[in-house]
């Protein structure tokens, strides 16, 4: 097809109409043209002033939130909210700069302002529901006028010789990130940007947004005391005094170390997005349920174990705890050292997002900090982590680290001291804005892999599926009867749903009704997936429910009534060895952490895709392995990441399919020959329990011979 060329030249407004006419004359072309349409064409080349009845020109982007009218309001309501239920429930808009769905010029400082009141009008707006809060305003003089909503004030005022002496460490650590070539995340950008938070307020404890962020990280780096730190407001005393709140255990509080997963809160007010924290008063304490009627915005804090004694512990509260993101703590005077890596590994391979903070930099030396954060560097960039680090300075870095952290390549890196208060505020603000991470709350490589590829999509609604809830841990409630807590995994619930309840120790499910649900000690009427909720069983007793163990729905998506949910004790998985000193063969037997089961399995067979090797896997190997649990069946689904290990992390790899007890059957006889045994001690048991029913199957025919002898006499 031909293109239509118009050869325009400089046309007066009085001869509009002839010269239209020699153009068109002059202009070669196969195609009609409607001259109503030519005539407004010229008039837009030549700028004549002119248009047609009832046509009004579109206004701008910059326009609608400058100078607002009503029709305008109503058009960005709608365009918000869309933002905002992408980000499931907030989102985070930058204006201005040269690139993106909202850039415009940014003139002057009244452009920030007008912008910021028509938010607050469209926040306002019934369909919206949500407050507007500016985060950062990289223009002159922006800092000032910065919303000061999440600045902290503390216990404990800090000295004007500590704050000289912060500030010329704070900017000999800049130096030093400057040598290590750290991706600083303050880049200068084309052109005034604004950045505002819209966060939409719930009407309920139901709605209420919810963050989980696991805390790691080797003994002694100062996790629990960075805690300490956030939910209470008070700096520490260089000895501990901030931790001491977080213990459960008195040895823990003889010792100083976390032995059990510890579960903290941090909520972020409905209307300013403010911290709340449940710290005490002049009065009384703040509790959980104040905080959360408050908030809309809640960042759980799963406190694991840095000791390496206690890493089974730790491994379950990352694979069954289903955290969104992973702080890692890393003690300035100490290095990346210890079970600091292992647990690194294991969130690279539970695929969670992670990022860094360095404590202790009021009490290390320069020197000791440099090669700490030369360390961090080369370990984050390394094949195995691919990691961008960026270090995190100001307000401006933390909100470019934090709208930029979907992608998992990112690391943010903060610098913080829990005593002098330094770089505690940047951390803050980070959590709280912050983006729900919803693929690695379902711990669904299907999900994870979208949120990888794709980053802020739209993600599958898994609250209209199957209730699937996994049970982490269990309570005997004096009054109240057995409570379980864990996370819903897909699907919703209510009180008085019955639903089942297992596996046992023989792979069977049992009938229970939810009495009532808790979210955060408050008590909801309905839960969605992603959220972590306790819930009280009606008449199930404490010796019937354990760990590992799940609530499914007795109906699917599609309302249709499910029999009694199938479990196996054998399952094919894809697995890559991170690291063993020997080999691995069959027979192997680790422990295998797969969501909340944490149970031995032994290897049945390994499948290569090289056959050079054999049967035989090393470090870096990858194949297709079938394992079986050695003592009771498991509900495990495809497509589940999983974690091996005996003593430390082993291999990571993913549920490739479960087999049924056929199959089970089936496998089990060829790979043992026949004899459905492994070794001396379970072939022994087995003649023992062959010749046990056969004395049994004897004594049963003899009764009841004697039985039928009787009554014939």
């Amino acid at each position: 097809m031909d293109d239509i060329t118009f050869r325009i030249s400089t046309v007066k407004v009085d001869d509009t109409t002839d010269n239209a006419a020699s153009v068109v004359s002059a202009t070669s072309t196969k195609y009609a043209v409607d001259e109503s349409l030519f005539d407004a064409l010229v008039d837009q080349a030549t700028g004549t002033p002119g248009e047609p009845e009832g046509l009004k020109p579109e206004r701008t982007l910059k326009q609608r939130l400058v100078e607002a009218s009503p029709e305008d309001i109503e058009y960005l309501a709608k365009l918000v909210n869309e933002r905002i239920d992408e980000g499931e429930g907030e989102a985070m808009l930058e204006i201005g700069g040269c690139s993106g769905e909202f850039a415009m010029e940014l003139n002057n400082d009244d452009d920030v302002k007008s912008i910021g009141k028509t938010l607050e009008l469209v926040a306002g707006h019934p369909s919206v529901a949500a407050f507007a809060n500016l985060l950062h305003d990289s223009g002159e003089g922006a800092a000032a006028k910065t919303s000061t909503s999440t600045t902290t004030t503390y216990a404990r005022d800090i000295s004007v010789e500590a704050a000289r002496d912060s500030s010329k460490k704070k900017t000999k650590q800049t130096a030093v990130i400057s040598e290590q070539q750290l991706v600083s995340a303050s880049v200068q950008q084309q052109g005034r940007t604004a950045v505002f938070l819209m966060r939409r307020k719930p009407s309920g404890v139901e709605q209420m947004l919810e963050v989980r962020v696991a805390v790691v990280g080797n003994v002694d780096a100062g996790k629990s005391t960075m805690l300490g730190v956030l939910t209470q407001g008070q700096l520490d005393d260089g000895r501990g005094k901030a931790r001491v709140a977080l213990f459960r255990h008195k040895h823990e509080i003889d010792s100083g170390r976390t032995s059990s997963v510890g579960l903290e809160i941090l909520g972020f007010d409905k209307l300013s997005g403010a911290p709340i924290r449940h710290a005490p008063d002049a009065h009384r304490r703040l509790g959980w349920d104040a905080v959360c009627n408050r908030s809309s915005k809640l960042v759980a804090f799963l406190d694991l174990a840095g000791h390496e004694k206690y890493l089974k512990t730790t491994v379950f509260g990352m694979a069954g705890g289903a955290p969104d993101y992973v702080m890692l703590m890393v003690a300035a005077n100490a290095g990346l050292s210890g079970m600091a890596r292992e647990h690194l590994g294991l969130a690279l391979a539970l695929g969670i997002p992670v990022f860094v903070v360095i404590t202790k930099i009021d009490m290390c030396p320069a020197n000791v900090l440099d090669n700490t954060l030369k360390q961090l560097t080369k370990v984050l960039r390394s094949s195995g982590c691919r990691k961008l680090p960026i270090a995190v300075k100001d307000r401006r870095s933390v909100v470019m680290a934090a709208s930029r952290f979907v992608n998992h390549r990112v690391c943010p890196i903060f610098q913080i001291s829990n005593v002098t208060g330094e770089g505690v505020d940047s951390l803050q603000t980070f959590l709280n804005i912050l983006p729900v991470n919803r693929a690695c709350a379902v711990n669904k490589s299907a999900v994870a892999g979208d949120a990888e590829a794709g980053g802020g999509g739209l993600r599958k609604d898994r609250s209209k599926e199957q209730l699937r809830y996994e049970v982490n841990e269990i309570f005997n409630v004096p009054y109240v009867g057995t409570v379980v807590s864990g996370v819903i995994v897909s699907g919703q619930m209510v009180p008085g749903q019955t639903v089942w309840l297992g596996p046992d120790f023989h792979g069977n499910f049992t009938q229970a009704t939810l009495k009532t649900i808790h979210r955060k000690r408050v008590e909801v009427q309905s839960a969605y997936a992603g959220q972590s909720v306790s819930i009280a069983l009606k008449r199930v007793t404490r010796q019937q429910v354990r760990k590992g163990m799940v609530l499914l729905g007795k109906t699917d998506s599609a309302g249709v009534e499910i029999a009694q949910p199938q479990v196996s004790m054998t399952f094919e998985a894809e697995v890559v060895v991170l690291y063993h000193s020997t080999t691995i063969t069959k027979r192997y037997q680790a422990m295998v952490h797969c969501g909340s089961v944490h149970q031995t399995a032994r290897v049945l067979s390994i499948e290569q895709a090289d056959t050079s090797s054999g049967s035989l896997l090393r470090t870096g190997d990858r194949a297709k392995v079938l394992f079986q649990f050695i003592r009771h069946p498991e509900y495990i689904l495809p497509d589940t990441r999983l974690i091996f290990r005996e003593g430390r992390t082993k291999g990571v790899g993913k549920v490739l399919r479960v087999l049924s007890k056929q199959e089970e059957h089936d496998v089990v006889f060829k790979v043992t020959n026949g004899t459905m045994a492994f070794d001396h001690r379970s072939i022994k048991a087995k003649i023992e329990s062959m010749r046990h029913q056969n004395q049994a199957s004897v004594a049963a025919t003899k009764a009841a011979l004697s039985a039928a002898s009787k009554k014939q006499i």
